[in-house]
């Protein structure tokens, strides 16, 4: 692979936040009618305006300002106060203990934690079990450090009981030689929960296998009525190497003070901390005063927040399903992911044309899977009202060009 393939692999275009940037002028061919009118609608990541920071979060960054040289340069892997509080909330919420000196790093985000932590075990040929769809970065991480993907089917059309991971392929990459499994849960793009027998046989095959596991669990506090979520760090049985990776991100709004953390076994964490030092130092000094908000919401500020996603949720839902729109109901998170039925324009000239004629950006299916070219992910953390307007113009979009 040349380096030019290498740098092709991390193509930024259809990323949360960034414009599809094709050559308008090459589909106006394919313009039927009037633009819709509405409010644009950036569907690829949240809106913070609509749903802002955690309470006090700017105050508690102007405290880290405050404190001058010593939050401006904490240890690599960040401050020691920090972590010590941290390490305590996370082992309450997933029932297991952390050493906050040994077993826990804060990051430059979860998109920075994925990072250091694929970096940490994937080199040149390295086998990795990837689930389709998953988190966009997986894939394009894997292969620029050289990795081999595995792919590993999800199912999360069907019924509660039939969705989840493939277990036979994935015990069969671990026996054809996988080294290690990433995935998330609650997944990204579906708002799929792995269920807790599905992750007691991951950890069951992770450790007979002896394959390491990196989980991003980004969305496991907004968890939906009646929803259950399962650690795999907390398992009975459990991979001996393993590392979770969560962040006050998406749920809490605090995406713009990037902020994540990764925590599981020493070894690797040591090696997490080595890369981040050549590559970015430590999370912004400052910027990690902030962690001392989360889990300390005010009371009922949680709730609320998953109580107004979740209204958001089902009526957007039930605009897709009477338009004949499959797209499962997230069992967690603030995604949805919508099969397009066949249309007369190819998917991705129809992504363009939203964004053209009806100002809503999503973000292409292909880029969770390389199958699901009739997908798209919207993320519906928005002004409620706004998202849906937004929905009825995708449908509206859809009844203009399907066959």
């Amino acid at each position: 692979m040349t380096i030019e393939e290498k740098f092709m692999l991390l193509g930024v275009k259809n990323a949360p936040g960034q414009e599809i940037r094709q050559n308008n002028d090459a589909i106006q061919k394919n313009l039927e009618g009037e633009p819709l009118k509405g409010v644009p609608v950036d569907f690829s990541h949240g809106d913070v305006d609509a749903f802002p920071p955690i309470p006090d979060s700017d105050k508690l960054w102007k405290k880290g300002f405050s404190s001058g040289g010593c939050q401006a340069y904490t240890e690599y892997r960040g401050d020691r106060n920090i972590r010590m509080a941290i390490a305590e909330k996370l082992g309450k919420f997933t029932g297991k203990a952390i050493d906050s000196d040994k077993e826990i790093i804060i990051t430059p985000g979860t998109q920075g934690a994925l990072f250091l932590a694929l970096g940490s075990i994937v080199s040149m040929g390295t086998k990795v079990a990837i689930m389709e769809p998953d988190y966009f970065a997986n894939r394009k991480l894997v292969r620029f450090f050289g990795g081999e993907i595995v792919p590993v089917p999800l199912y999360f059309q069907g019924s509660s009981n039939e969705n989840g991971p493939d277990m036979n392929r994935l015990e069969e990459a671990f026996k054809e030689g996988t080294q290690a499994l990433v995935f998330s849960t609650p997944n990204n793009p579906t708002g799929h929960v792995y269920s807790p027998c599905t992750i007691k046989n991951i950890g069951i095959l992770a450790a007979k296998y002896n394959v390491t596991v990196v989980v991003d669990e980004l969305y496991s506090r907004m968890l939906y009525s009646g929803e259950v979520f399962t650690h795999l760090r907390a398992s009975k049985i459990c991979p001996e190497n393993i590392i979770t990776i969560i962040g006050p991100s998406k749920t809490e709004s605090l995406s713009g003070y990037r902020l994540g953390v990764a925590f599981g076994t020493e070894m690797l964490i040591d090696r997490m901390e080595r890369l981040q030092a050549i590559v970015s130092l430590r999370a912004a000094g400052y910027n990690q005063a902030v962690l001392n908000t989360w889990f300390q919401e005010p009371e009922g500020w949680m709730k609320n927040r998953i109580t107004e996603h979740e209204a958001i949720r089902d009526e957007l839902t039930g605009i897709f399903h009477h338009a004949d729109l499959k797209t499962a109901k997230p069992q967690a998170g603030s995604y949805l992911f919508v099969q397009l039925p066949p249309l007369k324009i190819s998917y991705s000239d129809f992504i363009t044309l939203l964004r053209i004629q009806a100002n809503v950006t999503v973000t292409p299916g292909t880029e969770f899977a390389p199958s699901c070219t009739n997908y798209f992910r919207i993320n519906f953390s928005q002004d409620h009202n706004a998202a849906v307007a937004a929905a009825n113009r995708i449908v509206l979009m859809v009844n203009r060009y399907k066959i």
